[in-house]
């Protein structure tokens, strides 16, 4: 019998996950089917229990607005999904236990080696402090950047992050303190581009040699990475390969077999570029 894996989330109709591991199953001859499932606000729980209720049920991506909920229901936690306080991954053990992990985090610092950028010994700026920045910060922090500054309109928010974590390389501020500052990379980790805004950045933050990326993504480069290209930034990136590289990540822990993320990450930039014209 083929072993059935899903995304829960709300809304979940724009999901790309059922896609990306088609493809995947695919190139590494796996059997497994892969759905995506919208899922009632106030049904969660039972939808999991649902789920992992068939006996061929592995694993399940979860997305907006249940990863909390996913965090505070499975029975064990992978390290890096404690600290992150929020998970985007279950697998049921062979003992019946569910474990929860994020792979957001290794996702987009695997999409980054992937293209070429050095994180080690670099001054890192992450914008926003909600629960996507919250997920990648320990594997920034493995990389071993010199710095790593979090500004956000809500200065406590970014505080928080800071005092959970309890690394030296990190501080917090609001965006009005970041003048005069210089940074060797900048991440986008706040939903502004969804709607089209910019967080408040001053000019010439940006050292010589900068690169930014945006945990969004479309079929055109976003305000945040239009305005990096304005202030010179050497290279940009968006989240599309950050999306593959986590669900490849969530596919070995699962199947024990890696993917190969660039050839669908080609795809899928394909065919915004297809919706886009």
């Amino acid at each position: 019998m083929t072993d059935l894996y899903a995304v829960f989330g709300n809304p979940i109709a724009q999901s790309k996950s059922p896609e990306i591991h088609k493809q995947f199953a695919e190139q590494t001859a796996q059997d497994l089917q892969y759905t995506k499932e919208l899922i009632p606000p106030d049904n969660f729980s039972e939808s999991v229990k649902k789920f992992f209720s068939h006996p061929k049920a592995k694993g399940l991506n979860i997305t907006v607005p249940f990863k909390v909920d996913a965090f505070n229901l499975v029975d064990d936690l992978t390290p890096r999904a404690k600290i992150a306080g929020a998970i985007n991954f279950i697998a049921k053990q062979a003992n019946g236990i569910l474990l929860g992990d994020n792979t957001d985090g290794i996702g987009m610092i695997k999409d980054m080696l992937n293209l070429g950028w050095i994180i080690k010994d670099k001054r890192v700026l992450i914008l926003g402090a909600g629960g996507a920045v919250r997920g990648v910060l320990q594997p920034f922090l493995d990389q071993q950047p010199t710095s790593i500054t979090i500004a956000n309109r809500t200065l406590s928010k970014a505080e928080e992050l800071v005092a959970q974590l309890q690394s030296q390389k990190l501080d917090a501020v609001e965006y009005s303190q970041l003048s005069g500052k210089a940074f060797d990379l900048i991440i986008n980790g706040t939903s502004a581009s969804l709607q089209g805004d910019l967080p408040p950045l001053p000019n010439n933050i940006l050292s010589s040699a900068a690169c930014c990326y945006d945990m969004m993504y479309g079929a055109e480069p976003t305000v945040f990475l239009k305005w990096a290209l304005e202030n010179n930034a050497v290279q940009i990136a968006d989240g599309l390969g950050m999306l593959v590289n986590q669900a490849a990540e969530a596919f070995y822990l699962w199947r024990g077999v890696r993917p190969e993320v660039n050839v669908v990450i080609e795809i899928l930039r394909n065919q915004l570029l297809e919706q886009r014209s």
